[in-house]
């Protein structure tokens, strides 16, 4: 009997020693939370990962922890909003440069400044400024690649000067003005651009002068622009049109030197070796902790007016309204291109580093209406022949900005907080 007592007494120790622990336990994961979950006008509130629907506007504006995984945020459609859009206005960015100050170099038709992107199943987070600006306190965004890449860091600076005093804000050039500094020193915060056409190292690296018949890639070769940006906090990559040729002049070896093996490689086949430069590159260098990764997706051009029922002769000059056709694609884009970047980052993610590939192509595709055209700077003088014919210098591959770059990057600031 004795036996009996004392293990009753011993299982009943056990399971009041449990229960304390057990009570332990929930006490420490209910400070945890405490100190750590997310606070929203100074409560708690239960983060969960939601569908976003029609219903979701209004908290989507406000609460950027909501994920878009569940809404495809790239299928959708442009509609008309001349009350929100568009988000600043040319003459009040400082950062507009004249190839995309479409309004200053006499565009009279200034409809393409009013179009909302609008997803089919969930509504785009509104743009804010403010917030998008202190999530970069002490740190740096750097858009790394070409013009379209530049027009991209045009507009986000246009999107976020206007919430920064002018005496709290500055711009910087450095390295030969390969790379452009937004300064936000309120925030000390970073948003930059480096001019790295081809990612990797080429012959048309410099900023300035850069245009040559057949350029010259150094397929391995990616330390001279990667020494500028590897410690970004978010770095937002592209690079398609300058490799939108059969065959890339391809080095091994050094410029200038005599002993290096040059090939001219079919293109596909070089563009895939340099992304694979830049995503081992990635691999080594970037902290997975810190920092997050964007590429986006090819930016289509409109030079060919047969694609939507024009003449031969016809590109996106005079074009005032968009392609209604939905999934229309032109002949231009690439898809052999974006393909091998798709396979690129899934190798990087099966490595541990994830990049995300913001979808700007489909939804671009729509707006021939959105492009300079002939109003925007020449940088040569123009003959009487090509005066007298629009068409032949119309720039149908950069974008009028206020514009589409601006829904670039509403998408990229959704997936920036998902």
């Amino acid at each position: 009997m004795a036996e009996v007592y004392h293990t009753v007494l011993s299982a009943a120790g056990s399971i009041w020693r449990s229960l304390q622990s057990s009570a332990a336990f929930f006490i420490t994961i209910f400070v945890i939370g405490v100190i750590y979950f997310p606070r929203e006008n100074g409560r708690l509130y239960y983060q969960k990962e939601e569908p976003l629907t029609n219903n979701s506007t209004s908290k989507l504006s406000t609460d950027q922890n909501h994920t878009s995984q569940n809404c495809d945020l790239f299928s959708g459609k442009w509609v008309y909003d001349n009350k929100s859009y568009p988000l600043y206005k040319e003459e009040e960015c400082t950062f507009m440069l004249d190839e995309n100050a479409c309004q200053k170099f006499g565009r009279k038709d200034l409809n393409y400044r009013h179009w909302r992107w609008q997803p089919h199943q969930c509504e785009l987070p509104r743009f804010n400024a403010t917030v998008l600006l202190e999530s970069l306190r002490n740190k740096r965004m750097v858009f790394v690649g070409d013009s379209l890449n530049r027009g991209q860091w045009i507009s986000m600076a246009c999107l976020v000067e206007k919430v920064i005093p002018p005496s709290l804000r500055s711009r910087h050039y450095s390295f030969n003005h390969s790379l452009v500094t937004l300064k936000a020193q309120q925030y000390n915060a970073s948003i930059e651009f480096y001019w790295s056409p081809m990612l990797v190292e080429s012959n048309s690296d410099d900023p300035w002068y850069h245009r040559f018949p057949d350029p010259i890639v150094r397929e391995q070769a990616i330390y001279k622009h990667a020494r500028h940006w590897n410690d970004a906090d978010i770095l937002i990559f592209d690079t398609y049109h300058w490799w939108r040729r059969p065959f890339i002049n391809t080095l091994w070896g050094t410029f200038g030197s005599t002993d290096g093996i040059f090939k001219r490689v079919e293109m596909l086949r070089s563009y895939e070796m340099a992304l694979k430069t830049w995503s081992d590159w990635l691999e080594i260098h970037i902290d997975r902790n810190k920092s997050q990764l964007f590429f986006m997706s090819m930016s289509p051009v409109h030079k060919w007016g047969e694609e939507w029922g024009k003449s031969t002769n016809d590109n996106c000059y005079n074009e005032e309204e968009m392609i209604e056709k939905e999934g229309y694609r032109g002949n231009e884009t690439d898809p052999r291109m974006m393909r091998i970047v798709e396979d690129a980052i899934d190798d990087l993610e099966k490595r541990g580093l994830k990049v995300k590939l913001i979808n700007i192509t489909q939804l671009s595709e729509y707006r021939k209406d959105g492009h300079p055209s002939i109003y925007r700077k020449q940088w040569v003088v123009l003959s009487e022949e090509q005066l007298a014919n629009p068409t032949s210098y119309s720039d149908c591959t950069h974008w009028c900005l206020p514009g589409v770059p601006d829904v670039w990057n509403e998408l990229l600031y959704a997936h920036i907080f998902t």
